[in-house]
């Protein structure tokens, strides 16, 4: 599938990318936002899953994270449109080395952020994340974050989630992406 157009690009088509720490909320703001653009949604981890036909923790377990972390690559590469798609990454992905240039070199990219205390009471419902199942999750977390966060601020336009409606989060997200959508077609130019 080719991923890069070479007609001109309506900055109205331009691909959305969500980035950022688990829990951020990048499936459910994304499914929103789809929504209301008209877009595919695609969940990079659950289409990874898909493709696997096993799950996340299944890959981790069986492959190793190199391995689930290459799907990822080969997802954002070639699995999926290169327009009208709005693209929940999974929390590790932009962390990759060059991922970000990646995303960038395919549409808009915007970095949902939320506190570390908001990350930790909604990472607490799933167990479908391998990198929490450990002894201490929460010291996980924190050393993720901290490891991570430098990346995820320089990723993109931040948008908190914490304590907010969904929709005036899913609205934010759309006006920042129609913004960006707008310099990253005349960029292309």
């Amino acid at each position: 599938m080719c991923l890069l157009t070479t007609h001109a690009m309506d900055p109205a088509n331009v691909n959305l990318y969500l980035v950022g720490f688990m829990g951020t909320g990048k499936s459910t703001v994304g499914r929103t936002v789809a929504q209301r653009l008209g877009f595919t949604l695609l969940d990079s981890d659950h289409e990874i899953e898909r493709q696997q036909g096993k799950a996340i923790p299944e890959i981790f377990a069986q492959d190793g994270e190199p391995a689930f972390r290459a799907l990822e690559q080969q997802f954002i590469e070639t699995g999926h449109p290169a327009e009208r798609t709005v693209v929940a990454c999974g929390g590790g992905l932009v962390i990759q080395a060059g991922m970000l240039d990646r995303l960038r070199e395919r549409g808009v990219v915007v970095c949902l952020h939320a506190s570390l205390e908001t990350i930790l009471a909604r990472t607490a419902r799933h167990r479908n994340r391998p990198l929490l199942l450990v002894e201490d999750p929460e010291e996980r977390i924190r050393t993720l974050y901290a490891a991570r966060e430098a990346i995820y601020r320089r990723s993109g336009t931040m948008v908190l989630t914490d304590s907010r409606p969904l929709a005036d989060i899913a609205a934010h997200v759309i006006r920042v992406w129609r913004r960006d959508a707008r310099d990253f077609v005349r960029g292309r130019g």
